[in-house]
Parts: structure tokens; sequence; C-alpha cells
């Protein structure tokens, strides 16, 4: 087959979406199929003579590769460098995804997570991997997945989503105390999130989060282990516990090799791996979420799997975690990604 890997884009989590597509890639390349690893904002800018050039097999030697940087990408001067462009979708993108028999979503964060591309696919009739528009904007939302978590008895931290115009600090500290966490409505990789422990430490945390959104969510902090499971065509994987060697699974800690440990699968009575399972399927299908999914938990102390988020388009770098829980049915990296790859095909499978 002829895929594109999707990747990159205008948001914080560029450098992680750069990363795993560039692995998705070669994976999809050494099982023998023609890949383009295509920058969706970036797109193509030269011109196309002929679509089927743009795409590389195994035997032309050539292997994407990119590192996720400790630090978060420089998004003006991305923008600079393509001239300010305003669209997020770059040239030539739609006709060469229209060209391809499907688009792996490598994308991580805004326009890959939150519907807008997927529902503009839908249009244009292209084939995608992943979950579909409604989905999407449901798990990206996180006050409207938590409100839906709600609705559907599915155990999460207590919050509040902070209104500049008309909250204060001083509302957090009566409402949700703390410790609490801190982080913008809609991005993931841990990117803008923070943990309080005071007014000071609070307003900083604001200042940090605001600088990604306008939304910002509010939420006590649960003490416990962390746990996430991932679902691949609709079953859930062994489930993977998160320790971070210091402080919380932030972004340096999530992308940085060594500086967490991921123990799978994870220690737990076969009591508690079915019940945590059985949430993250619950979540899966709560959120309307397509082909693959990872749903990550905290248990507390009294022995509650608390849901912390759902993400449609989990990572696939060297330390992510669904190829880890993959590996522990047998199922190698390059063998997912062409499982993945195929879940658009599959009649029986819904975005």
């Amino acid at each position: 087959m002829k895929i594109v890997v999707l990747a990159g884009g205008l948001s914080p989590e560029r450098d992680v979406s750069l990363s795993s597509g560039s692995l998705i890639a070669n994976a999809l390349m050494e099982k023998g199929h023609g890949v383009l690893l295509l920058d969706v904002y970036e797109g193509y800018q030269n011109t196309i003579h002929n679509m089927d050039d743009l795409f590389l097999y195994s035997k032309d030697g050539i292997k994407y590769h990119y590192t996720v940087s400790d630090i978060e990408p420089d998004l003006d001067a991305i923008k600079v460098k393509n001239n300010n462009q305003l669209a997020f979708i770059g040239p030539n993108v739609l006709d060469i995804c229209g060209f391809a028999d499907v688009v792996f979503m490598g994308l991580h964060g805004s326009i890959g997570e939150n519907g807008s591309l997927q529902a503009t696919f839908d249009n244009f009739n292209i084939k995608y991997t992943g979950t579909g528009y409604i989905g999407s904007l449901l798990a990206m939302d996180k006050d409207l997945s938590k409100r839906l978590f709600v609705q559907a008895n599915i155990p999460t931290a207590e919050w509040i989503l902070y209104d500049i115009n008309e909250n204060t600090i001083h509302d957090v500290k009566n409402t949700i105390g703390f410790p609490c966490v801190v982080k913008p409505c809609s991005c993931g990789s841990s990117i803008g999130v923070s943990i309080v422990k005071n007014l000071e430490e609070l307003k900083t945390a604001l200042s940090y989060a605001f600088k990604y959104e306008t939304s910002v969510l509010i939420e006590k902090m649960i003490n416990g282990r962390e746990f996430s499971v991932g679902i691949l065509n609709n079953k859930p994987l062994p489930v993977i516990e998160i320790i971070p060697t210091t402080g919380f699974y932030d972004y340096k800690n999530k992308y940085q090799s060594g500086l967490t440990s991921e123990i799978c699968p994870a220690d737990l009575s076969l009591e508690l791996t079915r019940k945590v399972q059985e949430k993250a399927l619950k979540v899966h299908k709560t959120l309307r979420l397509g082909g693959y999914s990872r749903i990550d938990f905290i248990l507390d102390t009294k022995g509650e799997f608390i849901c912390l988020e759902a993400n449609t388009l989990p990572g696939m770098t060297p330390t992510s975690l669904i190829p880890q829980e993959a590996k522990c049915l047998g199922i190698e990296y390059n063998e997912l990604c062409e499982t993945i790859a195929m879940l658009p095909f599959n009649k029986n499978l819904k975005h």
C-alpha cells in the first residue's frame, strides 16, 4: 500500500509527533509499503510531477529519523521558516493524502487530535487511522471528557474549568484546594501542566498554562500509582505502570530515555488488572474512540482507579507506552504499525 504518515504540525507536541512519525514510517517501509512522512503544516513545497515518486520503499535505503528535544519546540520559528503561513494544512497535503491508500495519523495536539483534520478528511473521503472527529473532540477537551465520565459513572478527579474573567485563585483554594494539578484543557504530552501546593505556585502555574490555551483545567491531585491501558481493535492491551525517577510524568520524563520506569505487565492482581482494563474499555466506548487509544489512570489509596484522560493518538516513540504493551502480547513494533494502518479497512470498526 501507499501510506502517508502525517506528523509535525503547529503544535507544542510537534517534536513528539515527528519522532513518532519517523519510527512509524520506517516500520511500514520495512513491512514493504510505500511511505511518505509528511509534515501537515509545512506540506510539500515542490512541484509534483508524479505522485508515485513521493513514496519511499525499504529498497530505497532512506531511513527517517527525528529526536525529541528535552524542551518544547519554538513554534514562532517554525512559522517564520514557512513565511508565517496562516493555514494549518500546508501545500499539497490534501492532494497527497487523497492519492494514498491510507493516512497514518502520527500527529499529537491541536489539529491532529481535536477532530478538525478528521472532519476535513471525511469530507474528502480520505481514509485515516485512529478516531473520527466526534471522539477526537470529546477526548481532546478534558472538561467535556470528565463531564461524560461523571455521566457514565467513571471515577475522575474533582475539577473546575478556570475562567480568568470569572474565577480567582481563592476560588481554587476554596473549591479544589491544594495540592492540585493545573493543565491546559486541550493539550497533551503534559505540556503546560504543573503540580501546585500553594497560592503563589498557582499564580505561576496559571501563567504557564495560559501560554498554550485560554481554557485551563484545575483538578484535585490524586495520590497513588499511575497506570495506562491501551485499546487496540476494541480489546484492552496489558496494563503498564509508569514510575518517574523524579517528579511527575511531565514532558521531559515522558520523552527522554531513562527518566521513567515502565513496568509491563504491571504488578497488579488479576482482579485489579481486569478492573482497570474494563474501565479503559468503558472510557474508550463512552468517548466513541476508534481503532486504538490509550487511557490513563491513578490507583488511589482506597484501591479505586481514577481516570485521568484518554489519548486518541498515543505516542509511538521509543519510550511510548502502547508499543511496550503490545510487545507483551508478542506484537512487535513493525507489526503493530501495520495492524493500525489496516484498521480503517475494517468495515466492522467505526471511527
